[in-house]
């Protein structure tokens, strides 16, 4: 039997690709850790997020469950156990949310913005603030944190609240509330480390004599409205959880609220007075580069003035006429080099007096 051609595949056309199986990743590979909260202490054991919400449930506690980057599959399954909204599921996989604050039921979600200072030099253009996001969920009985990029672990807030049992007896808004204040706590950080960088770009703009690369402040710059963006549209959140009243808040936790919001004002406000800073900064820069460039102007035009002295006596001795001043004397070219000489030094203290050299 004859074999049948293969199919031709001119130009603009495709092969057809073979198709990858999906390989599914099971989700403890997303989980951080999960624990299961009674009476303000921590159950001993390791729980999968399924035997923790049946084990909270059954003893009166709350489960706190960590994820970090985890894919729709993943988050599915979460979202199956504990009854999340399809919505905010969706939100918790596709990072990039804006910072916000909704509810569903008896169910609080809240999105917030991480950031991190990265260490780099004064004169280089590179990234300063690194951002993530973190999306708490958070019901009577359990709390589920999701975090994106590779900053911002929460490890030490389950610490530092583990070690305070009746902060946890409190219920999830103690987890709730641990949480942004550590966020909130790390813009601080940041935003003391970029003040950092933008007085050491002042002092260098208003120092005589120094060469700054506006690029460099015109990403600081960048890097300060990145931090904005973050930072800002947490406000809002912050201010529902403190006031509004019908949120299942309790009346302590919402103490602790006010002071992490207070907290977020202030950083908010520095921000501002950066770009402020920034934006007086590139002004001043600008300024002084004009300055530098009109002082070396004057430079090259007071040398071209000085060279165009002997360049202009040298050019009438060389048209070559008969009949020229001292051309015939044996002194009249010692006389012209004096000439020259004289007039280029007076021309050199005059410019030297006017500070233009």
């Amino acid at each position: 039997m004859p074999s049948l051609p293969l199919p031709f595949h001119g130009p603009g056309r495709t092969r057809r690709s073979t198709a990858v199986p999906h390989i599914r990743v099971p989700t403890a590979r997303a989980v951080v850790d999960c624990a299961v909260y009674v009476d303000g202490s921590r159950l001993p054991g390791r729980y999968t997020h399924e035997k923790a919400l049946a084990a909270a449930r059954e003893r009166g506690g709350f489960v706190w469950l960590g994820l970090h980057d985890p894919d729709a599959e993943q988050m599915g399954e979460v979202a199956e156990t504990f009854g999340l909204h399809a919505l905010a599921v969706e939100d918790a996989v596709h990072a990039h949310q804006r910072p916000k604050l909704e509810r569903y039921d008896n169910t609080l979600v809240m999105v917030m913005r991480t950031v991190a200072y990265r260490e780099h030099e004064l004169h280089t253009v590179s990234e300063i603030v690194e951002t993530g996001e973190l999306l708490i969920f958070t019901a009577p009985d359990f709390v589920i944190a999701v975090r994106h990029g590779e900053h911002s672990p929460l490890a030490t807030v389950r610490r530092g609240l583990e070690a305070d049992p009746a902060r946890l007896r409190l219920g999830t808004g103690s987890v709730l509330h641990a949480i942004a204040d550590h966020v909130v706590d790390s813009y601080i950080d940041v935003v003391q480390a970029v003040e950092f960088d933008i007085d050491a770009m002042e002092e260098e703009v208003f120092t005589p004599r120094t060469r700054l690369t506006v690029e460099a402040i015109y990403q600081l710059k960048r890097e300060v409205v990145e931090l904005r963006r973050a930072v800002n549209p947490l406000a809002l959140p912050l201010q529902l959880l403190v006031h509004k009243e019908e949120l299942p808040i309790d009346p302590e936790i919402r103490r602790y609220l006010r002071d992490v919001a207070d907290h977020h004002t202030g950083v908010a406000e520095r921000i501002t007075d950066f770009d402020d800073s920034l934006s007086a900064l590139i002004s001043a820069a600008l300024t002084k580069i004009t300055v530098q460039q009109n002082t070396d102007m004057r430079k090259i035009s007071a040398w071209v003035a000085i060279a165009a002295v002997p360049t202009m006596i040298a050019g009438i001795y060389g048209m070559n006429f008969e009949h020229m001043p001292e051309l015939r004397t044996s002194w009249g070219y010692p006389v012209v080099l004096v000439a020259i000489l004289g007039i280029c030094l007076t021309l050199l203290a005059l410019f030297h007096r006017n500070d233009w050299l």
